[in-house]
Parts: C-alpha cells; sequence; structure tokens
C-alpha cells in the first residue's frame, strides 16, 4: 500500500515537472509565436505599411535592458532566454520590413543612421541600420552597467525601464491604426495572440512570484491588445455601414 502511494506521488510530481517545463518552454517562445502570422501578411501582400516597425524598437529596447536586468538580478532563466528569442524574432521583422520597403520603393531617396536626420529615426532603408542602432545602444547599456551594477537602484532602475518599454509595445501598432483610420495591413491573428500570450505570461508572472515589474508590464499590455481589438471591430466594414 505504502508503494503504491509513493508511486502515486512520484507521478504526481513528474506531471508537475513535465507541466512545468512545457511552461517555461512557452514562455520561451510564445512572445515570438504572434509575428509568425504577421511576417506571413506581409510576405503575402508585398507590403509592411499596415505594420508598425516602432513595435520593433520598444521590443528591442526593452529585452535588451532585460537582458542586463538579469545580470544584476538573476531572476528566471527562462525570461532570459525568452529575451534573447524576442531580440531575434525582431531582427527578423525589420529584415522583412527593409526587404519589402527596398523592392516597392519608387524614389532613390535614401535614408540612412548616419544622416542623424530625426524626422526619419527608425524608417532607414537599410536592415544594417537598425542591426548598427541596437549595437550602439547595446554598448552604451553594458558601459552604464559595469559602472553602476553594485547599485540596487539603478538595477531596479532597468527593471522598471525594461518593462515599461515592453508594457508599451502594441502602442505604436494602436496609434498607426488611428492615424489611418484602418487596420488594413495588419494581421489580426497577431493581436489575438498578443492577448492570449500576455494573459498566460501575466498568469506565469503572478504564480512563479517574479518581480512585481512583470505583472504590471502585463496587465498593461492586454489593456493595449484590448484596445487594438476594438479597434479592428470599429474599422471594419460592418461597422461602418451601421454607423454611417
Amino acid at each position: 500500500m505504502e508503494d503504491h502511494v509513493v508511486l502515486q506521488e512520484e507521478d504526481v510530481e513528474g506531471s508537475w515537472t513535465l507541466l512545468s517545463w512545457l511552461a517555461s518552454l512557452l514562455m520561451v517562445v510564445g512572445g515570438a509565436l504572434p509575428y509568425v502570422p504577421q511576417y506571413q501578411e506581409i510576405q503575402r501582400s508585398g507590403s509592411s505599411e499596415g505594420f508598425s516597425t516602432r513595435v520593433c524598437l520598444l521590443l528591442l529596447i526593452a529585452n535588451i535592458l532585460r537582458v542586463f536586468f538579469w545580470i544584476g538580478k538573476q531572476f528566471e532563466l527562462t525570461l532570459l532566454l525568452q529575451s534573447v528569442v524576442m531580440i531575434l524574432t525582431m531582427f527578423a521583422m525589420l529584415h522583412l520590413c527593409c526587404t519589402v520597403q527596398n523592392t516597392n520603393r519608387v524614389s532613390t531617396k535614401q535614408h540612412r543612421l548616419s544622416d542623424l536626420d530625426l524626422h526619419y529615426f527608425w524608417r532607414w532603408s537599410f536592415f544594417e541600420d537598425y542591426v548598427l542602432f541596437c549595437f550602439g545602444f547595446t554598448v552604451l547599456c553594458a558601459l552604464v552597467t559595469l559602472l553602476l551594477l553594485d547599485s540596487h537602484v539603478f538595477v531596479e532602475m532597468l527593471g522598471s525601464l525594461a518593462v515599461m518599454f515592453e508594457a508599451m509595445l502594441g502602442l505604436p501598432q494602436l496609434l498607426q491604426n488611428f492615424q489611418n483610420s484602418s487596420t488594413k495591413g495588419m494581421s489580426v491573428k497577431m493581436v489575438l495572440l498578443w492577448t492570449a500570450g500576455d494573459l498566460f505570461k501575466t498568469t506565469y508572472f503572478v504564480m512563479n512570484e517574479s518581480p512585481a515589474q512583470f505583472w504590471v508590464c502585463g496587465s498593461v499590455q492586454i489593456l493595449i491588445d484590448v484596445a487594438i481589438l476594438l479597434q479592428v471591430l470599429v474599422y471594419s466594414e460592418d461597422t461602418r455601414v451601421k454607423l454611417g
């Protein structure tokens, strides 16, 4: 009887371990999954006009900062790996957007990071400029972190900045949809996956007692996701007809 009880406990423990591994794996790759349908939509349409590349800017800054936050405060390794995967995903999105824009460009005028023109910040013509900007930002963060790593206030500030930028990731898309009065070219699947992912990870943060910055970030993201989904409804043709 005792052996049977022990076996049951081992089975339960093994099941929880498996679920824990699956949850961690989903956390690592789950953040990148919403961009798969958007990537496919840009490839299919041959246009990136409906997708705001400033989403990539916010996520790159957020995840680079999170890497340095991890150096100062070793939280779950899962979240560090998630940041690495997200950085690579954002570079893939930017590379596709640059390729499509250069293919469709009518004007011969090209914009480079070296122009130092703020009007065209993050609207450069070449993928290499985005990589160079992120490299420079990373080096700057590394130098400052090296000098202030022993400061608890600085480390916590890094974490707060990282989650603040990440919390705002949907804002550029929300504003672009508002300016265009349309969600054409934006993948609704991407936003639905954003919402599902944000709900999942916010729950994950709370259950794993992650730093408060993380679950606050997740909560703000959920609100922005819902606002974008409302835009999809408001800007749809059926809604326009009903509203006259």
